[in-house]
């Protein structure tokens, strides 16, 4: 199978994990799996002091693997688990995990980056999540963490996309940057953090997750458990069916 992902562990402490299964960062349940568990390895070794999660490619994440799932459907419990133990190995890691972005940002891209403690986008950037339209659920709690009840709402019942630059007027995410700075500026915000001491920051995570309102981890798992009643759906199947075969879904 081929790697999903790629870790490269940088002499200052950063350790940058890379999507990079093209042509867009779908990945299937094997590596949303693989991911989780490398974000929390990395996430537990002493060396690492910061994490920087970025991708290749046309854009950062566009979620799931439709495709599988359309193939088979009942996947959908194992995409699941594999969706919620990234989102929260990057939520409840050691250590600050930054998600440097571009491109598209869907479904799992937006978990990641709900999960996150700072967001960095590349002016191309835009944020959706079209979950209604692929017959699903999940992913708003991590909308909500980013962009407020609200907004979170209108986005996720119209599926239509924000950009970086109103993304960034809302507060969801820390800059906006040229494409080619992107990189570059989320490894220098790394090292600033990697810079300073290691147990000071660690404790400052874990201090700063606990007086969040509400559970995270708790959100994410309602919302999943409105995407299995989703699929038992007919029209959840017109929708994956339809956007396999590129086409309008008919209901």
């Amino acid at each position: 199978m081929t790697q999903q992902f790629f870790t490269e562990l940088h002499d200052n402490g950063v350790a940058e994990i890379v999507l990079n299964r093209p042509p867009v960062n779908a990945l299937n349940a094997a590596g949303w799996y693989g991911l989780a568990k490398e974000i929390e390895a990395q996430g537990q070794k002493p060396e690492v002091r910061v994490i920087v999660i970025r991708a290749e490619g046309r854009g950062f994440c566009a979620g799931v693997d439709i495709k599988e799932l359309a193939s088979n459907d009942k996947l959908i419990v194992d995409v699941n688990a594999g969706n919620y133990a990234t989102f929260k190995a990057v939520h409840l890691n050691k250590v600050p995990v930054i998600a440097a972005v571009h491109g598209f940002v869907l479904g799992g891209g937006i978990g990641i980056c709900g999960a996150a403690d700072i967001v960095i986008a590349a002016d191309d950037a835009s944020f959706g999540l079209p979950e209604v339209d692929r017959g699903a659920m999940g992913g708003a709690a991590h909308m909500q963490r980013m962009f407020g009840v609200q907004k979170t709402r209108y986005l996720f019942f119209t599926g239509e996309m924000i950009g970086a630059t109103e993304a960034a007027r809302l507060g969801a995410i820390e800059r906006v940057v040229p494409r080619a700075e992107l990189r570059d500026t989320a490894l220098a915000i790394a090292a600033k953090i990697a810079a300073k001491s290691p147990a000071m920051i660690r404790i400052a995570k874990e201090a700063l997750t606990g007086i969040e309102d509400g559970n995270l981890e708790d959100k994410y798992r309602w919302e999943q458990g409105f995407t299995l009643q989703a699929y038992m759906s007919p029209d959840s199947n017109e929708t994956r069916q339809a956007f396999v075969e590129k086409r309008d879904a008919t209901f």
